[in-house]
């Protein structure tokens, strides 16, 4: 694949690859600024749940997709942070309080389970992640004092600075924010030295370690603020759902949550927006097309699962770099045509030359 020849040092810092990218993007904030004025309320909703599982998805891939370590209980963090937003507001707490206080909360929760898995990786993580999803979920299940059980737990609406933020409207202005917030929360953090450690655990723990990379503090780092992000995708899927049940957080999250980084691209932001609007999408999709299936496929009640583990599956196979590895690929190919060549597209695989010893 085609990649973009730097001649400068400051490239690799610039908060803008290309200067025509400000006036993209601009464009592209002003548009998404103007649907509520002329869409209706099931498209603003549907909109903002993608906001919310982009920002989940964010920093899902500032943990899998940029340090290299897997997590299958990032949906207990997103019931952290939606429960602790719950339980604040019914107390009274501002909402300009309860929303950083669920990153917070739940950040101090990712550094409380990263901490014991230092020396897992790979599925030994996953399994030890899964098993502290397990974990919080049973806790929200049985805590009914606190968190309701599975009778569930209302959540108020939030008032900031006096004005109501109810209805899809109010959650779509307060997603997009957080999520323009949280976008410029991890370019930042990957420009900076944190990041680059974060990008040489994940090539190779061996190199990291012998250049001075302190492994067990990164990854540490690394677990609480990819949880503490996924806290604030949490407080605001609060107030999507406006009620909250200890079975929305289960396993089948987590997996749609790691398709969102395999399936949108992994060691990419824009990665994660596209993986949130493809799993966005298929629900919806699968919903359609159940009519048309025959009855015993369109009954089936692990349908939805079934295809998200199957698409995740071939995905790896065929389209290792995902859907922002596609859309990169095909703009380099018009942008070379037609003096492109074929080899320049081929899967290759690349490693660190220290991984060859092990």
């Amino acid at each position: 694949m085609r990649r973009p020849f730097k001649t400068l040092y400051e490239q690799d810092i610039r908060f803008w690859r290309q200067p025509s990218a400000r006036w993209w993007y601009g464009l592209l904030l002003i548009a998404l600024c103007a649907i509520p004025l002329i869409s209706g309320e099931f498209y603003v909703g549907e909109l903002a749940g993608l906001f919310i599982f982009a920002i989940a998805g964010v920093g899902l891939m500032l943990l899998t997709g940029y340090t290299g370590l897997v997590s299958l209980g990032h949906s207990a963090f997103l019931g952290i942070g939606a429960y602790t937003e719950a339980i604040l507001l019914a107390r009274g707490v501002p909402f300009y309080i309860t929303l950083p206080a669920s990153a917070l909360v739940t950040g101090f929760a990712g550094v409380a389970i990263g901490i014991p898995t230092l020396r897992m990786s790979g599925l030994y993580l996953a399994i030890a992640t899964l098993s502290f999803g397990s974990i919080v979920g049973t806790v929200l299940q049985k805590w009914e004092t606190v968190t309701g059980g599975f009778d569930g737990l209302p959540v108020k609406a939030p008032y900031l600075f006096g004005v109501k933020l109810d209805g899809p409207e109010g959650v779509y202005y307060m997603s997009l924010l957080v999520l323009l917030f949280v976008i410029w929360l991890a370019l930042n953090v990957l420009r900076s030295p944190l990041g680059r450690a974060f990008v040489a655990i994940r090539d190779s723990e061996v190199s990291a370690q012998s250049m001075g990379i302190n492994l067990a503090l990164y990854k540490t780092i690394s677990f609480g603020l990819s949880a503490a992000i996924t806290g604030l995708a949490g407080g605001l899927f609060a107030h999507y759902v406006r009620h909250l049940a200890p079975d929305a957080f289960d396993v089948l999250l987590s997996i749609q949550l790691v398709t969102i980084v395999f399936v949108g691209g992994l060691g990419s932001l824009h990665g994660a927006i596209f993986g949130a609007m493809f799993m966005r999408l298929l629900p919806q999709s699968i919903a359609l097309i159940r009519d048309d299936l025959p009855n015993w496929l369109g009954r089936m009640p692990g349908l939805e699962p079934s295809i998200f583990g199957l698409i995740l599956v071939l995905c790896i196979m065929y389209e290792p770099m995902g859907i922002n590895g596609r859309w990169m690929k095909v703009k380099a190919y018009f942008k070379n045509f037609p003096m492109h060549k074929a080899s320049a597209f081929r899967r290759q695989k690349s490693y660190a030359k220290s991984e060859r010893l092990r």
